[in-house]
């Protein structure tokens, strides 16, 4: 299987050439954020305000970092169920969001802003944060710190291993990776 190299900032050049399946090596700066974030990213948004960090282009990763052991840049840095930030993430693409990665499946919604916006979601494997962590070459915490692990914190992470979930033209690999199963 071949490995794509990309690089964030995700730029259409990039996502037009990702499709369902192909797995990947992300490197550059991503941001975690999960519900209380995108709550806080909504709320924002009503009352007129700025997000803490320009979204364009951008990459938000559902996790919650665990503190980071002595030594280390970050603790445990695995994904969390993305299809709960489903209700956010239309908006959010509609804003420039280039690429989310969780676990798990997204709605329908989700998938047609991404084909709308054209953006990706990524899937990264559950139950490996340990392993995932090892990607991450820095991380700092740029927002929302009263959050504590729900905090925005901005990673710089290299050949970090990912899979395409759903891509821009509507392909879905849990979808198709079902059907080949039950051939």
């Amino acid at each position: 299987m071949n490995i794509r190299n990309i690089v964030t900032p995700l730029e259409d050049d990039i996502i037009i050439e990702l499709k369902a399946g192909e797995k990947v090596f992300l490197s550059g700066y991503i941001y975690t954020a999960r519900d209380a974030a995108h709550k806080r990213f909504m709320d924002a948004l009503k009352a007129g305000e700025e997000l803490p960090f320009d979204i364009k282009d951008q990459t938000i990763y559902y996790c919650g970092p665990s503190p980071a052991p002595a030594g280390k840049v970050i603790g445990a840095c695995g994904p969390t169920t993305s299809s709960r930030m489903d209700l956010y993430t239309p908006k959010l693409l509609s804003l420039g969001l280039k690429g989310m990665i969780g676990k798990g499946k997204r709605s329908l919604e989700v998938k047609e802003a991404l084909k709308e916006y054209k953006a990706v979601y990524f899937g990264a494997t559950g139950g490996a944060g340990a392993l995932l962590s090892q990607s991450v070459v820095s991380s700092e915490v740029v927002a929302y710190e009263d959050l504590g692990p729900e905090a925005i914190v901005k990673l710089e992470v290299r050949d970090m291993p990912l899979f395409v979930i759903n891509d821009i033209y509507g392909n879905d690999l849990y979808e198709t990776g079902m059907a080949r199963y039950r051939k």
